[in-house]
């Protein structure tokens, strides 16, 4: 099949691969964009109506236009498919969706050469690839003794619509991050909970600064560059005793017990052997990150991990991740969409515009 031929592929139109596609339009670089969603938005137009853009705002702030109002009350599914979309029309960005990408190839071995991008709607043929596919098509499920006897209910945090789906039940929320103590909180306001992780949760009480920021993802930065799978920035954060959390923790809804050992058809086997009845079972375990396309360029190391310089693979420059390791939050998702441009000018054959297309 003959290729279509352009210099980037950016590969997912969330917040990250929106910020890409920013730099390289300013840039004067000819891409394409493919999203594999319906519409506008990236992964937060699956997240529960009950997630408030008070407890994420700031990740909104995408590059060249003035960040609108935000109603803190406002869904944040709601409110970013409408300004992700809004950004996507102001720009003029051509957003191919939905379009899903099934493998990414080297077409020779040189080096400098270019990269097959097989979708279904087509071929490309690219000089470099930005892979923006971030985590939420991959929730993790930890495999544990006995889950499958289970005789209640099984979910992952990337299927959880309301906290009054459980109501007259007992939940097990399992995991040690945001969502698992946000969602506590919220389920533990309409029936009883029980928490459980497999390590003993870090709390910080002192602000998340920039420089706390910063400081959290050069240790996940550490990782990537080293070959070792990514950690979330969140663990290396530790989790922030909000308001909201102090009050769930008064109601005893953040008591958390060590990792029970496991899973019977009514419940759980605690790590003292007692046996806890439980109606659901909710696992908060985090993502892994969307990299199956790329299996062709056989990029991950021995350590499990693939080798970073930035948002570069080391081992083929080509190809950047955004949206991988530090780039994952909404800390570094959008320095990392310019840092990849930058990079990309920087191959052979592809020269900057003489002077950076102003916006705005």
């Amino acid at each position: 099949m003959i290729a279509a031929r352009t210099d980037v592929v950016v590969i997912g139109a969330g917040q990250a691969g929106l910020s890409a596609a920013f730099h390289l339009q300013r840039r004067g670089l000819a891409y394409e964009m493919f999203d594999a969603e319906a519409g506008p938005g990236g992964a937060w137009r699956h997240r529960w109506k009950s997630l408030r853009m008070g407890t994420v705002n700031g990740i909104s702030d995408l590059p060249g236009i003035a960040k609108p109002a935000v109603d803190p009350r406002e869904p944040s599914s709601e409110f970013l498919t409408r300004y992700f979309g809004d950004y996507e029309q102001e720009l003029g960005l051509t957003v191919r969706r939905p379009v899903k990408v099934s493998s990414v190839s080297r077409e020779d071995d040189d080096p400098a050469g270019r990269l097959r991008v097989v979708t279904s709607i087509g071929d490309w043929s690219a000089r470099a690839l930005i892979n923006a596919t971030g985590t939420w098509t991959r929730p993790f499920w930890p495999i544990y003794p006995g889950r499958n006897s289970f005789r209640g209910r099984q979910l992952h945090v990337a299927d959880y619509v309301s906290a009054t789906e459980f109501l007259g039940k007992h939940v097990i929320v399992v995991g040690g991050g945001v969502s698992a103590v946000g969602l506590l909180d919220e389920i533990s306001q309409v029936t009883s909970t029980s928490w459980f992780t497999r390590r003993e949760p870090v709390w910080r009480d002192d602000e998340f600064d920039a420089r706390a920021g910063h400081d959290a993802v050069a240790l996940v930065e550490e990782r990537v560059r080293k070959g070792l799978p990514p950690q979330s920035v969140v663990s290396v954060t530790g989790l922030i005793r909000t308001p909201a959390l102090r009050a769930a923790a008064a109601r005893g809804a953040l008591d958390r017990q060590p990792m029970f050992t496991a899973i019977e058809p009514g419940g759980v086997r605690l790590a003292d052997g007692g046996f806890l009845a439980a109606d659901a079972i909710l696992w908060a375990t985090g993502f892994r990150a969307e990299l199956e396309h790329l299996a062709p360029l056989h990029l991950r190391g021995p350590g499990g991990g693939i080798a970073m310089d930035g948002t570069q693979v080391a081992a083929e420059p080509r190809v950047h991740l955004v949206g991988y390791g530090p780039s994952s939050s909404t800390i570094g998702a959008n320095r990392a969409g310019r840092a990849a441009v930058a990079a990309i000018l920087k191959l052979p054959g592809l020269a900057p515009a003489a002077e950076p297309v102003p916006w705005g």
